[in-house]
């Protein structure tokens, strides 16, 4: 049986391989799973990918299956006791960065806009699709990932900067950045938000 062609990032690893095929560049509309997307790829500054996907399920267990409103009211205490915890990534302001993050999602939303609606105005509403042939062709930030960063910031979030806001804008279908040879392109680009 041949193997699927695939992009060359999830390389040969099974759980990044089952990432890239059924999550990675599919649309996410939904608030609070844009949420935790966003609070994920924050704790991936500076780390790879796959090592914040294999802690997903104790990322979930430590902060209340990414809830906003539980997250909310988290204080230092609870940042001390997370600190101990070894199956998440022990980094005081990324874990107070969830926290902060909560408490500017439910700002947002008090204001009357959801959050899907606030994080896919960068690109109007609707999916970019991309036709990259390599991956030396795909940016890791564009001006809608820099506009995205400074109206996440000034909105109270932290470990929002383009870079991670390009690799969200990704992850959840905003861009279609599966090369073109990939078994994936042509499947995203029929679900994509139009």
């Amino acid at each position: 049986m041949q193997m699927p062609i695939r992009c060359p990032w999830p390389g040969h690893d099974p759980v990044y391989q089952a990432y890239h095929d059924n999550e990675w560049g599919r649309v996410e509309t939904d608030s609070k799973a844009l949420f935790a997307k966003l609070c994920l790829d924050g704790q991936q500054a500076g780390l790879s990918w796959i090592t914040i996907l294999k802690k997903q399920k104790n990322f979930e267990q430590a902060f209340f299956q990414f809830e906003p409103e539980k997250i909310a009211l988290m204080g230092e205490a609870d940042v001390d006791k997370l600190m101990t915890n070894s199956g998440i990534i022990r980094h005081r302001l990324k874990i107070q960065a969830v926290i902060k993050n909560a408490r500017a999602y439910l700002e947002i939303e008090r204001q009357g806009q959801s959050f899907s609606d606030f994080i896919w105005q960068f690109v109007e509403g609707k999916t970019i699709c991309n036709r990259w042939h390599s991956m030396a062709e795909v940016p890791t930030e564009t001006p809608a990932s820099i506009a995205m960063s400074k109206a996440l910031k000034k909105a109270g979030m932290s470990f929002v900067g383009p870079t991670i806001c390009y690799a969200f804008m990704q992850a959840v279908g905003m861009v279609n950045d599966h090369l073109v040879s990939c078994h994936c392109h042509a499947e995203c680009e029929q679900h994509a938000r139009r």
